[in-house]
């Protein structure tokens, strides 16, 4: 008997020819990519057990599993391949359990596509979710198995709340459930919902970026308090291996960026030996790189002003590296001011990680923007302990952050932002100005290893209109989206094929294919910047570094 079945959006289980950036594939519009080229580039479909069970599966699954698992036999629970529903939903089967990421396409990589390409909001990853539901749905059919959708994606459900009806959700719910899993999957099955556990409704925020809750009886959600909050010892150590080998390091972030709901989320981190505990199960499953998932790792137990704990990262890193099959790692986000000001600590772990030219450190850094006034009013902790001013510029924080990350083979993936609160033309050259001189900068004869990706801030009730036109971008943004893509060009052509895993062919394939998109997609964010007005002669060499005044930065970043 199969009581409970837990799923994934399938597009958060393909390894995307493990490939950097090519997990944000499934956000790119349907109708921009073939399909032929949209599968080749997602890899082969996930592995299944022998009875049909997900080998690798996301990690949030893996926490629900585990804290099921308190309860429940190892037979009652489940982490299906979504090929093999059939195995597992039957007559007795009480819930299905979906985790989904960006359901609906509107999540800010998504929706910074439309804004680019206009059109209808049908990206891949809303294709591949209504073929997930579809196939769900139709496992169920004839079942008492009540159907429940959780996962970061859920807040996309209160903004498109008409979209939900065709789904034939029974409940979504919203918040960390490692703490109560067994008694929301069980009041799911019964239908009898705790009031004094479980608020009918979701969380949302007012203009003010305060938590607010709204009535909804399709919702189930934790509440506002730090009760809603599982604590570090209620949260389970996952019993599966998790995809891409991922594990968590730490919850919240604290850096209090003022467009990031994480920053309101209560910290709690893990000990080493607790991380390299769930590591250990995902090397025994042959993951042989460990991705330490946290939403600031140089926030991990930092101490006084944001200065980095180098201690507690450096113990981190070294006890996930002393786990047997462990030969790589990285984190998943960290904020450029670390690397700027403690080139040491840089160093250092570089030599943990084995860091070096066929190993490249990945880590996604938001450094949203190029311009002084804007990094001081929406993100004034990012730059800590640095600060603006007395340590430099913004710009000047985020050049000496890459010399360092670049010289010791760290390979930071940017996203910066359009359209923020109180933008002005001039804060979109700074930004500007701040890409062209990354993109032209060389340490060590090597020049500056970065992507860098610009996201749209598209205000909700645009969302909920669905209007969603090309003429979305003004001149100024369309000029910064060019600068990032002409810099994006040059990074596919240039690592296109060295990045690559796999099979020779495979590799062949998969670096054509992201040299010539990087190259297609410039010239068609050239074409609309120049329609639109954009003097692309200018964005080309607005800021660029003479060879002398590189050499002068570079000689200051060595002193």
């Amino acid at each position: 008997m199969t009581r409970f079945v837990l799923i994934s959006d399938s597009t958060l289980s393909y390894d995307y020819r493990n490939f950097p950036l090519l997990d944000f594939l499934p956000c790119s519009p349907s109708r921009a990519i073939p399909e032929s080229i949209y599968r080749f580039l997602k890899g082969p479909p996930p592995l299944a057990g022998p009875n049909g069970e997900l080998i690798n599966a996301p990690y949030s699954l893996r926490k629900l599993e585990a804290a099921l698992l308190k309860k429940y036999q190892r037979h009652e629970v489940v982490v299906a391949h979504d090929d093999y529903l059939s195995n597992f939903i039957k007559d007795d089967t009480e819930v299905i359990g979906v985790t989904t990421m960006d359901p609906l396409g509107i999540g800010p990589t998504t929706m910074s596509y439309y804004a680019l390409m206009g059109g209808e909001m049908d990206a891949w990853v809303r294709r591949d979710w209504d073929a997930l539901i579809d196939k769900v749905n139709r496992a169920r059919r004839g079942t008492k198995a009540k159907l429940m959708v959780g996962g970061p994606g859920v807040w996309e459900f209160t903004i498109l709340r008409d979209e939900i009806e065709k789904y034939n959700f029974d409940f979504i719910f919203q918040g960390e459930a490692d703490d109560i899993a067994v008694e929301l999957f069980s009041e799911i099955s019964s239908g009898n919902i705790d009031p004094s556990i479980f608020f009918r409704g979701y969380m949302s925020y007012d203009d003010h970026f305060r938590k607010i809750l709204k009535k909804d009886d399709l919702f189930i959600a934790r509440g506002t308090s730090l009760s809603a909050y599982p604590k570090l010892d209620e949260i389970p150590q996952i019993v599966g291996p998790s995809t891409k080998g991922m594990v968590e390091v730490m919850r919240g972030c604290g850096v209090g960026c003022d467009f990031c709901e994480v920053t309101l989320r209560p910290l709690r981190y893990y000990s080493p030996e607790r991380v390299a505990a769930e590591v250990a199960i995902n090397a025994s499953a042959g993951n042989r790189n460990a991705w330490l998932h946290s939403d600031e790792i140089f926030g991990y137990m930092h101490g006084n002003m944001f200065e980095p704990n180098e201690d507690a990262i450096t113990d981190l890193f070294r006890t996930v590296m002393s786990v047997d099959g462990v030969e790589s790692s990285n984190p998943t986000h960290g904020r450029i001011s670390i690397p700027a000001g403690y080139p040491e600590l840089i160093e250092k772990l570089s030599v943990i990680l084995r860091a070096g030219p066929r190993n490249w450190i990945g880590v996604q850094t938001g450094v949203e923007t190029g311009s002084d006034s804007l990094a001081k009013r929406h993100m004034p902790n990012k730059t800590l302990p640095l600060k603006i001013g007395p340590d430099g510029s913004w710009q000047e924080i985020v050049w000496q952050g890459v010399y360092n990350e670049t010289r010791y083979y760290w390979r930071p993936a940017f996203t910066i932002q359009v359209g923020q609160e109180g933008e002005t033309e001039d804060d979109y050259w700074d930004t500007i100005s701040m890409i062209n001189k990354l993109s032209n900068s060389y340490v060590d004869g090597r020049p500056f290893e970065f992507t860098i990706t610009p996201l749209v801030n598209v205000p909700l009730g645009r969302i909920k209109s669905k209007n969603l036109n090309r003429g979305m971008l003004t001149k100024e943004q369309l000029a910064v989206y060019y600068a990032s893509y002409l810099h994006l060009a040059k990074m596919a052509i240039r690592d296109g094929l060295m990045d690559t895993r796999g099979k020779f062919f495979s590799r062949l394939g998969t670096g054509a294919l992201v040299s010539a998109g990087g190259f297609m997609m410039l010239k068609y964010v050239e074409r609309l910047a120049s329609k639109a007005g954009v003097d692309i002669e200018k964005v080309k060499r607005y800021s660029v570094p003479a060879t002398g005044e590189i050499h002068t930065l570079a000689a200051m970043a060595r002193a």
